[in-house]
């Protein structure tokens, strides 16, 4: 989700849904070390709960980026072991440290012994040639030692070489009875899944109790590119209200932190871009979407654009019916 899930989108997804867990992007540890530290991790209070992602590979460097983490405030600290692409793998982080599981465990307790915060690691369920059954299981049985609070696992296998990132989230099967199968063999760690989800429903088929229930769902491009979905994670996941009772009421409510936001010297587009996925079947929703697209990335565009936008989609009272149809 790199250069996806920065604060901006963010600050909009939590006024989505008051309680899932959101995720930074992919932080290095050495853009965290030697970078703008403020504009890299700064977010805003009602981000809550909010977890940092780190990419590398250093234990040492990681501990330390953990304790930046921890000091600006964040909830948990997360270790990318999954990220399949070239830049990544050039760095030593991300999927390629599959194959390196005892780093991946000394990274860990690393960061355990650095922080009071849960340390948590996401990965692949393999890379390459390995069988995923087996590297799963064997990975598991290691960050688990380390002391992982929770491992958030990719369903499906990265091809480090022959697939670019985007087909690596697409071409390899996904495989969730394996990661249910891992949580039934190990009932004390904490699972949650990834890969595939397209809707809150059928995060709440991976989530039914019974051997191998999963203890957590995350979803990333589905969330991200149709976050309407997010309306319903309160009321469906939690039972409890909705955020909003209709996806323009939401962005409605998006308004104060843009002109805020602009007046620090933000661009429009930064924030806008981030909610084009906002309506579906929504009278309107077409042009909401040209509308911010062509208007917001000219020189000067203000609020107003974002005002004149949302003028464009019809009202719907059922929206919280229609989302969980």
């Amino acid at each position: 989700m790199m250069d996806w899930t920065d604060r901006h989108c963010r600050f909009f997804h939590r006024l989505l849904t008051r309680r899932a867990l959101l995720y930074t992007e992919m932080l290095t540890t050495g853009a965290i070390l030697h970078g703008d530290r403020d504009r890299l991790l700064g977010f805003d209070a009602s981000e809550h709960p909010v977890a940092l992602q780190l990419g590398g590979s250093d234990p040492a460097a990681l501990a330390e980026c953990a304790r930046i983490g921890e000091a600006f405030g964040y909830d948990e600290i997360n270790l990318n072991v999954g990220c399949p692409s070239d830049r990544v793998q050039e760095g030593r982080f991300g999927a390629c440290l599959m194959l390196e599981p005892q780093l991946v465990g000394d990274c860990v307790t690393a960061m355990k012994a650095a922080v009071k915060i849960p340390v948590t690691v996401k990965c692949r369920i393999g890379v390459d040639e390995q069988d995923p059954a087996q590297a799963l299981f064997s990975f598991t049985d290691i960050v688990k030692a380390a002391g992982t609070d929770a491992l958030i696992v990719h369903a499906r296998k990265a091809w480090l070489k022959g697939l670019s990132p985007r087909e690596n989230r697409e071409v390899p099967p996904l495989d969730y009875a394996l990661v249910q199968r891992l949580k039934a063999a190990h009932p004390d760690l904490p699972v949650v899944i990834n890969g595939g989800i397209a809707s809150i429903e059928q995060a709440q088929e991976l989530l039914k109790e019974g051997p191998g229930g999963l203890d957590g769902v995350m979803m990333g491009r589905a969330a991200y590119q149709e976050p309407w979905r997010l309306l319903a994670v309160d009321p469906v996941l939690f039972g409890e209200p909705a955020a909003f009772a209709t996806a323009k009421e939401a962005a409605l409510a998006l308004t104060p932190y843009i002109e805020s936001e602009m007046a620090k010297g933000a661009r429009l587009n930064s924030i806008t871009r981030h909610i084009l996925g906002l309506f579906r079947a929504v009278p309107g929703a077409r042009a909401f979407r040209r509308h911010l697209s062509v208007e917001g990335v000219k020189p000067g565009a203000s609020a107003a654009v974002m005002a004149d936008a949302l003028a464009l989609v019809v009202d719907r009272a059922d929206d919280m019916a229609h989302i969980a149809a």
